[in-house]
C-alpha cells in the first residue's frame, strides 16, 4: 500500500509517499479501513522533526491522527461495522496511508452530508474541541467562551460547537484576515481581535471591552506561551482555562495569587496518548453530540485546501507557513 513516510533527519525534503507493507488483517475487535482522506495536523509536523513520537505500538514512520474511508475488513469480534460502511475516526498514528487498522470503538459513521474530503477534515478537530469545551470545561448555555487561534482547524470547530450550545463566542487570531473569513462564513463568532505581536495586552483589553469587565467563563487556549498571563486576566471568577496547544511555547509565568483570587481552574488535555477506552468515550460523545449538528446543517468542517500524497511536502510547507484557515486534507482516492 502507499503511505506517507517520514525520513530520518526531520526535514521536509525527507518526507514522501512510498510503498510499504500492507496493513495487517484485522482480528478481534479491529477494523481495517481503506482511507480516502486524512487530515494534516501540527502533530504531524512535530513527529517529522522527531519532537512528538508516536506512542508505543504505533508506526514512528507513518504519521496521521485522523482518517475517513470505507470498512474493508473486520475482526471476528466486531459487531457494529461491516464491509463498505463509511466511517471516520482517530488513531495515535499511521492514518496517512491507503489502509489503517483501528479498534471498532474508535470509529463513527460518516454522515451522508459529508464527502470524503470534509469527512477527513473532521475527527481530530471536532473531537478535540468538543472534548475540551464540554467534557473538560463543562461549557454551558449562556456562558462566554474565548478561543485562541480561532482560524485553525480546532478553532473553527470550537466556534461552531460553542455557538450551537448557546454560548457567546469570542476569538483571537494573529491575522485580521482570518477573523474576516470567519465572519464571512457566519460560523458563530460574536467578536474577534487580531493580536499581532503583542497578544497579552490586546487580549486583556478586548475581553474587558466585550464583557464590560466581567471576563469570560471558559478559555480554549491552542497557543500557550505568552498567552497564559493574559488568560488569567481575562477569566471571570471561577472561570476555566483549558490548555490544548503550545504553538507559542510550553512555558510561561503564572500569577498564582490571581489564580487563587479568581478561584480559576486550569485544565490540561491532549487526545493522542489516551487509551483506546478513553478515545472510545470521546468518539461516542462526538457521535452523539456533534454528528446530529452536521446532519442538520448547523456545523461543518472548514477545509483550506486538498493535496494528494505526492504533494505531501507542499502540504507540510503550507501548514508550517501559519497562513492556513481551517484544515488541510490529504486524499488517497
Amino acid at each position: 500500500m502507499r503511505a506517507i513516510v517520514i525520513g530520518s533527519d526531520g526535514g521536509v525534503e525527507e518526507i514522501g509517499v512510498r510503498e510499504v507493507p500492507m496493513a495487517p488483517a484485522p482480528t478481534a475487535d479491529r477494523v481495517r479501513v481503506r482511507v480516502h482522506a486524512a487530515g494534516l495536523n501540527r502533530a504531524d509536523l512535530l513527529q517529522r522533526r522527531g519532537k512528538y513520537p508516536a506512542p508505543p505500538g504505533y508506526s514512528q514512520d507513518i504519521p496521521g491522527l485522523e482518517f475517513a474511508g470505507e470498512v474493508e475488513a473486520v475482526g471476528e469480534a466486531v459487531q457494529r461495522w461491516k464491509s463498505g460502511d463509511r466511517v471516520f475516526g482517530i488513531t495515535a498514528g499511521g492514518a496517512q496511508a491507503e489502509f489503517v487498522v483501528v479498534p471498532e470503538s474508535n470509529l463513527a459513521a460518516v454522515p451522508a452530508q459529508l464527502d470524503w474530503v470534509h469527512a477527513g477534515a473532521m475527527p481530530e478537530a471536532f473531537i478535540t474541541a468538543h472534548d475540551a469545551l464540554f467534557a473538560r470545561a463543562g461549557l454551558r448555555m449562556g456562558e462566554r467562551v474565548l478561543i485562541h487561534a480561532v482560524g485553525s482547524g480546532v478553532g473553527t470547530a470550537a466556534v461552531q460547537l460553542a455557538h450551537a450550545a448557546g454560548a457567546s463566542v469570542f476569538g483571537t487570531s494573529r491575522s485580521a484576515e482570518k477573523l474576516e473569513r470567519l465572519r464571512d462564513l457566519k460560523l458563530g463568532l460574536d467578536h474577534g481581535v487580531a493580536v499581532g505581536e503583542n497578544p497579552g495586552e490586546k487580549i486583556a483589553e478586548a475581553v474587558q471591552r466585550w464583557t464590560s469587565g466581567a471576563g469570560v467563563d471558559v478559555i480554549l487556549d491552542l497557543v500557550g506561551g505568552v498567552y497564559f498571563p493574559a488568560n488569567l486576566e481575562a477569566l471571570a471568577s471561577r472561570g476555566r482555562l483549558v490548555c490544548v496547544g503550545t504553538t507559542a511555547g510550553p512555558k510561561s509565568e503564572i500569577n498564582i495569587g490571581l489564580l487563587m483570587r479568581k478561584r480559576a481552574s486550569v485544565i490540561g488535555t491532549v487526545l493522542r496518548p489516551r487509551s483506546v477506552e478513553e478515545k472510545a468515550e470521546a468518539t461516542r460523545r462526538f457521535a452523539a453530540g456533534v454528528l446530529p449538528l452536521v446532519a442538520s446543517g448547523s456545523i461543518r468542517p472548514v477545509v483550506e485546501c486538498v493535496y494528494g500524497p505526492e504533494e505531501i511536502r507542499l502540504a507540510h510547507d503550507h501548514l508550517e507557513s501559519n497562513s492556513t484557515f481551517g484544515k488541510i486534507v490529504l486524499t488517497f482516492t
